[in-house]
C-alpha cells in the first residue's frame, strides 16, 4: 500500500534504449515510478556526473542493467511518496543517494536504506555532487589506505571529482598532499583544494624511456621516503611509474582506470613491503549501509560547517545531460559536473 496518494503522470527520463555513448540517450516521457515495499519517490533535484556512466551506456561498467534505462548514478532531492514499510523517514525529507544508474529522472524510486540525509544549509542540487566522489576519497584514505598525520599522499587524478575531493581530505587528515594532474589549469584546481605540491605528468603512451622518466618525476614529487599513500584514479602506465615512488610498506590504492587497466609487476611490492589495495565503495555501501550511511553523515557535517565543498564546474539542464557524459568521457573536466532538474 503506497502512502500519500499516487497519481498517475508522465515525466522525463533521458534513457539508454541501446548500447553506445551519448549520442545515443533519448529524452522521453516515462510514467510516474511507483515505490515498492522498502522504497521511497524522490522528486530528483541533482544528478551530479561520473565517470562510471559513460561506462555503463556503452556495457562496459560492472553493473549491467537491462534497458531501457537512465544513466546517473548520484542523485539529490526530497521524498515525495513512502513506499509499504518504509519508517524514519518522510514525505519532504531532504536526502541524497548512490543509485548506480536511473539518476537521470525526474522522478526516481529509491531503496530507503541506500537514502543520505542532506542537512539544511547545503543547496540541494549540489548536494548530489558529494556523495560518491567524497566518499570514495574517505572510504580509500581512512579506511583503505589508513592515512595518518604527516603521512605524504599522492593523488594521481588529482583535478577530478574524487581527484579532488581525495586532495581536499587527505589535507583534513593532517597529510602532506602531491597532486598529480595533466595540466598547468588542473594544477591550480589542486592547489586551491589544498595541495601541498603540484606534478603536470606528460600524456602516454610511453616507451621503457619515458616510463622511466616519469618513474622518476614521481619520485622526485614524493622524496626520499616515498608516499606513504598512493590514490589511483588513473590506471594504466601511470599506475607502475607511481608505484615505483611508493614508501616502505605503503598502501597503494586502486581506484579507477580511465587510462586503462594496468600489469603491475609485483616484485615492486616485494620490494617495498607495500601493499595494492581495492578501492570499491559500491560494493561497500552494499555490504554494510551503516557505514556508507556514517560516511555522508561526518562528510556533509563537515560541508555544512564549511571544511569542504564538491568543486562544481558546469551544470546542465536534463535535456543536455548526455553532453555532459560526453564532455566527463574527455577527461578534461575539473571537480564534477552536475545536471539540474526543472518543472
Amino acid at each position: 500500500m503506497v502512502r500519500q496518494g499516487h497519481r498517475r503522470r508522465r515525466v522525463r527520463a533521458l534513457l539508454s534504449l541501446e548500447t553506445g555513448g551519448p549520442e545515443t540517450l533519448q529524452l522521453v516521457d516515462t510514467p510516474d515510478p511507483v515505490p515498492g515495499p522498502g522504497e521511497v519517490r524522490i522528486k530528483v533535484a541533482g544528478c551530479a556526473i561520473n565517470y562510471p556512466d559513460q561506462l555503463i551506456i556503452r556495457d562496459l561498467y560492472q553493473f549491467k542493467p537491462s534497458r531501457p534505462f537512465a544513466p546517473g548514478g548520484e542523485v539529490s532531492g526530497t521524498i515525495e511518496t513512502l513506499g509499504e514499510g518504509v519508517e524514519g523517514w518522510k514525505v519532504g525529507d531532504r536526502v541524497a543517494a548512490i543509485t548506480i544508474f536511473g539518476g537521470l529522472q525526474e522522478k526516481l524510486c529509491v531503496a530507503a536504506e541506500r537514502l543520505l540525509p542532506v542537512p539544511e544549509g547545503i543547496d540541494l542540487a549540489q548536494a548530489a555532487a558529494m556523495p560518491i566522489s567524497h566518499m570514495t576519497a574517505l572510504y580509500a584514505l581512512r579506511d583503505r589506505g589508513e592515512t595518518r598525520p604527516g603521512d605524504t599522499v599522492l593523488v594521481l587524478g588529482a583535478a577530478g571529482g574524487v581527484g579532488l575531493a581525495a586532495v581536499e581530505l587527505a589535507k583534513l587528515l593532517g597529510a602532506r598532499v602531491i597532486a598529480a594532474v595533466s595540466s598547468e589549469d588542473k594544477a591550480t584546481a589542486a592547489r586551491a583544494a589544498g595541495a601541498d605540491d603540484c606534478m603536470i605528468y606528460p600524456h602516454g603512451p610511453f616507451d621503457k624511456d619515458g616510463a622511466k622518466a616519469l618513474a622518476r618525476r614521481f619520485k622526485d614529487a614524493c622524496g626520499p621516503s616515498g608516499a606513504q599513500v598512493i590514490v589511483d584514479n588513473v590506471g594504466g602506465e601511470y599506475a607502475e611509474a607511481a608505484l615505483r615512488a611508493i614508501g616502505w610498506e605503503g598502501r597503494f590504492l586502486v581506484v579507477g582506470f580511465p587510462a586503462g587497466i594496468p600489469a603491475i609487476p609485483l616484485n615492486l611490492t616485494l620490494l617495498k613491503s607495500c601493499d595494492i589495495r581495492g578501492v570499491f565503495l559500491g560494493a561497500c555501501v552494499d555490504r554494510e549501509p551503516a557505514k556508507g550511511a556514517a560516511l555522508a553523515a561526518e562528510l556533509f557535517a563537515w560541508w555544512a560547517a564549511g571544511r569542504i565543498s564538491p568543486q562544481i564546474s558546469a551544470t546542465y539542464p536534463l535535456e543536455q545531460a548526455g553532453d555532459a557524459i560526453a564532455a566527463l568521457s574527455t577527461r578534461a573536466v575539473i571537480g564534477k559536473l552536475l545536471v539540474t532538474m526543472h518543472g
